[in-house]
């Protein structure tokens, strides 16, 4: 089993040190009981002490993340990044120095934003959208600002009403772009739009259609069947939790529903339809009554 650097693995305890515990892929012979130099090159990857689990023993398998430090040794940690090796993320600068940019990821060693990976001057402080990748000359995980050498470089294979996980990248005068399922560029037309978005924000939307090959339009709202099923459910849910009134009706504003919501008037008055015709709920001037 090959380890995968910048990802989580899972990992068999082969022995331990006064520091830690050395890891080795599950499917690999144990050294445990070896104490040839041979065996010594095969130690595996250091688990530091301060993340060994209480009860940890010989021959347990353990997930952990894999990653290089600065003098490209591998290390373990039982901690997980805010993103991994083939993952797009919103990061803040933590520093700045001759060697690159640094980014918080969540673990103890910053995560380096090469100079030549970077669009534009950054500060402390300051968030960026970023691909995370594994340095093909090292084992080193680390960041890019340019999108576009990692992002939309094979055909987008989606089925309309397929749902995708997004991450949104920046406003347009169409609507927002973002990053679908950390390989293709989307776009969220502005009329699709119906709960407030902003950089770096992870969300589900489903496909509309493919353009050109590469490029996925999108909604936020489920195709007409399950959207229907889902916000009847919804809004009944609010119902019953308002002691079966809710102060809308098919008479109120899209600004009201919306807000309530976060869906557009025709999506909620199909759903209170398809309430009212399945006799429970009473609709009134009002709002909306559970049916007694």
């Amino acid at each position: 089993m090959e380890i995968e650097v910048g990802r989580m693995n899972r990992l068999r305890v082969d022995r331990e040190v006064d520091f830690g515990v050395y890891l080795t892929p599950i499917d690999s012979p144990s050294t445990a009981a070896d104490d040839t130099e041979e065996s010594k090159k095969l130690e595996g990857i250091l688990l530091p002490g301060r993340y060994v689990p209480e009860g940890l023993e010989i021959d347990d398998e353990i997930a952990v993340f894999v990653y290089a430090d600065s003098e490209d040794r591998l290390l373990a940690t039982t901690e997980t990044p805010k993103a991994m090796a083939g993952e797009a993320a919103f990061l803040r600068v933590v520093a700045v120095n001759r060697t690159g940019t640094f980014l918080d990821w969540g673990l103890p060693k910053d995560l380096m934003l090469p100079y030549g990976e970077q669009k534009r001057e950054l500060e402390p402080g300051q968030f960026c959208t970023v691909f995370v990748y594994k340095d093909k000359y090292s084992d080193r995980v680390v960041a890019s600002t340019r999108l576009n050498r990692h992002i939309g470089l094979t055909t987008a294979h989606y089925k309309p009403g397929q749902q995708v996980d997004i991450m949104v990248v920046a406003r347009t005068d169409l609507g927002h772009k973002v990053i679908v399922n950390n390989e293709h560029w989307g776009l969220l037309y502005e009329n699709e739009i119906f709960k407030p978005l902003r950089n770096g924000m992870h969300t589900t939307a489903w496909v509309k259609k493919v353009v050109n090959d590469d490029k996925v339009d999108l909604t936020l709202s489920p195709p007409i069947t399950q959207r229907f099923s889902t916000v009847a459910d919804q809004v009944l849910k609010a119902i019953e939790a308002n002691d079966g009134f809710l102060p809308l009706n098919d008479k109120s504003s899209p600004e009201a529903i919306r807000r309530r919501f976060g869906i557009s008037k025709r999506d909620f008055k199909a759903a209170v339809g398809k309430l009212y015709k399945l006799r429970m709920i009473t609709i009134k001037a009002d709002g909306l009554y559970i049916k007694e």
